[in-house]
């Protein structure tokens, strides 16, 4: 089966805690909605796709959990969409899974065939996530040639998805067409997911790839050691700018200085025609003491102040390329996205 953050057990989600790794594959339990929210505020399940199917999985978890005590199930459904829409703001896909669910909810009958009716649904979003990101994969490697040295930003693979990846994906999929790549893996402070998960990934995938503190992308371009940067991306906004992990903006700045190709590969899903552009991204603002701790322990002097933004927003003429399921979407962006998505892309809640 391969490298997975989620695992649905029929009576309950397993989650690969990656808080842990890549010291200890330890798999959290799952048995409720809350256990769920909880596992998404504490990191130890991230990636906007991801979060998306994990919170499926809950609202799947609060029908069943309804019937077995005998509550009302669309009750129980709608409570546990609103707990586990307020765990992360900023990722689209956890609204637009949730209104998927939503609508499935509505449109089943009572007591079990409800409950199982919300468990294909979350089922077909986790296969209908490994289909898309290899999509994405295929159309993404087009751009990648044979040799190229790619930086990519925080984790972007199977960890953040259902399967495959994102970025981590293009990646994938120019190795499986033969191209032979090398990876430079920015650590992103300060949950290092690069240095932690990304590197965890490529490693089990034989991929050549070596870390690198965030501040040194810059001296890599100025040496012309870097070809393309691809990242991710946690929401796109109608004219096609774009929230991603803190660092990503400053990413896009340095490329278009070097005139180094910066590519974010996202499935549509991802996309929120609803905001005109990225100022009006809401963006999660995390516990200060991520930042003057880790590990555990405090790195910063007693009484230090830390401001903790989790995302910043790329504008859509820093970015070369949107690399999606239905295709590559190139600039002029606003237009072009018009022209690819046509019907808006996914509802989400609110």
């Amino acid at each position: 089966m391969g490298l997975r953050a989620l695992v649905w057990n029929g009576d309950h989600l397993s989650v690969l805690d990656q808080t842990r790794l890549p010291l200890e594959e330890r798999w959290i339990r799952c048995d409720t909605p809350e256990d769920v929210a909880v596992a998404i505020e504490g990191m130890r399940v991230r990636g906007a796709p991801a979060i998306g199917v994990a919170a499926a999985f809950g609202a799947a978890l609060a029908a069943r959990r309804a019937v077995e005590h005998g509550r009302d199930v669309r009750r129980a459904v709608q409570d546990a969409v609103a707990r586990l829409a307020r765990t992360r703001p900023t990722a689209v896909n956890l609204f637009w899974a949730l209104g998927r669910m939503e609508r499935a909810v509505q449109g089943a009958g009572d007591g079990w065939e409800a409950a199982h009716r919300l468990e294909e649904e979350a089922a077909a979003m986790m296969e209908e996530d490994e289909r898309v990101n290899r999509a994405i994969g295929r159309n993404g490697a087009a751009l990648i040639p044979s040799g190229a040295r790619i930086l990519t930003h925080c984790n972007t693979g199977s960890l953040a998805t259902a399967a495959y990846g994102t970025a981590l994906g293009v990646i994938r999929a120019a190795r499986e067409q033969g191209k032979a790549v090398q990876v430079w893996v920015d650590e992103t402070r300060p949950f290092l997911q690069g240095a932690r998960l990304t590197a965890y990934e490529l490693l089990k995938d034989g991929v050549e790839a070596t870390i690198v503190t965030d501040s040194t992308a810059g001296a890599l371009m100025a040496k012309g050691l870097v070809d393309a940067v691809i990242v991710g991306a946690d929401r796109v906004a109608a004219n096609g700018d774009v929230a991603n992990k803190i660092g990503t903006y400053g990413l896009a700045v340095l490329a278009q200085y070097h005139r180094i190709p910066f590519y974010v590969a996202a499935p549509t899903s991802t996309f929120d025609r609803s905001l005109a552009e990225g100022r009006a991204i809401p963006i999660e603002e995390r516990d200060p003491d991520e930042v003057l701790r880790m590990a555990g322990v405090r790195v910063a002097p007693e009484g230090a102040r830390a401001l903790h933004w989790a995302f910043d927003v790329t504008p859509h003429h820093l970015i070369g390329a949107l690399i999606t399921e239905r295709g590559i979407i190139r600039p002029p962006l606003p237009e072009a996205i018009r022209r690819v998505m046509p019907d808006g892309g996914g509802d989400a809640v609110r």
